[in-house]
């Protein structure tokens, strides 16, 4: 059994760690799971754990999402 991820495996971990981001996120910043969702697949931090080379993947959900918190500040993600 191949324990490794590769580009061609790492969409198997990424529901996982949006369900988590989408927890933090829908908590605290009062918003639905739709809008939690959607903010997240349209941040730069996701398009980075989609690419098996930066290693996003890797880092834990509270991790992730402080990282979301901090390129949300910065407006670089469209409104849900």
């Amino acid at each position: 059994m191949n324990r490794t991820i590769t580009q061609d495996n790492i969409h198997l971990i990424l529901p996982s760690k949006v369900s988590w981001i989408t927890d933090y996120l829908s908590e605290e910043e009062h918003l639905n799971v739709v809008e939690a969702v959607q903010r997240i697949y349209g941040s730069d931090i996701y398009r980075q754990m989609e690419d098996e080379e930066t290693k996003m993947w890797h880092l834990g959900p509270v991790a992730l999402y402080e990282i979301l918190q901090e390129e949300m500040s910065k407006s670089t993600i469209s409104e849900p």
